[in-house]
């Protein structure tokens, strides 16, 4: 795998830094991203809105992820969801245009792109499967023990969105012992 400390360090010295507060809209449903992201502190919500016009909450961002709509990235479409801070966050960002060409003319950037989306591939896979084949609580007890920051951080009712249950329901799961 490429050097990840030295691509951070690329990212840090050549990309965009921007502090943007709390409910700042990154990547917006239905319209064509601009930009992508790596968020170096804060923490980010992906969501999009159902037939019924409620808000789904599919991921959380937290510090070291990279934040954009793949839509846009892989086939220029518009986003299928939306992407917002939920806290104060600092991000570096590049305009997508400039990152597909370095991407096209350096070799060491387009693998360490190719290898970071199999790491996500992976993770949105596990959500995928856990979400048909496993109970709210279950759910709950995993994202617990392993990203317990979502717990900290997250309001309940986005975590109650992304687990599928009400908020309610989260509720007497976390009374439960």
């Amino acid at each position: 795998m490429p050097d990840y400390a030295q691509f951070i360090e690329l990212i840090v010295t050549t990309w965009g830094r921007e502090e943007l507060p709390a409910k700042t809209l990154l990547v917006k449903e239905g319209a064509v991203a601009k930009k992508l992201f790596y968020i170096e502190s804060g923490c980010c919500r992906s969501f999009f809105h159902d037939a019924d016009g409620k808000e789904v909450t599919m991921n959380f961002g937290f510090d070291g992820i990279f934040i954009c709509s793949m839509e846009t990235i892989i086939s220029d479409e518009p986003s299928w969801y939306s992407v917002e801070t939920l806290e104060p966050t600092v991000a570096y960002s590049i305009p997508l245009s400039k990152f597909k060409e370095l991407k096209s003319n350096k070799a060491g950037l387009r693998l360490f792109f190719t290898e970071y989306l199999e790491i996500r591939l992976l993770h949105y896979q596990k959500l995928f499967v856990s979400r048909i084949k496993d109970s709210p609580e279950k759910r709950y007890r995993e994202l617990l023990a392993e990203h317990p920051e979502i717990i900290r951080r997250v309001p309940q009712h986005y975590i109650a969105s992304f687990l599928g249950i009400t908020s309610v329901s989260l509720s007497r799961i976390r009374n439960r012992k």
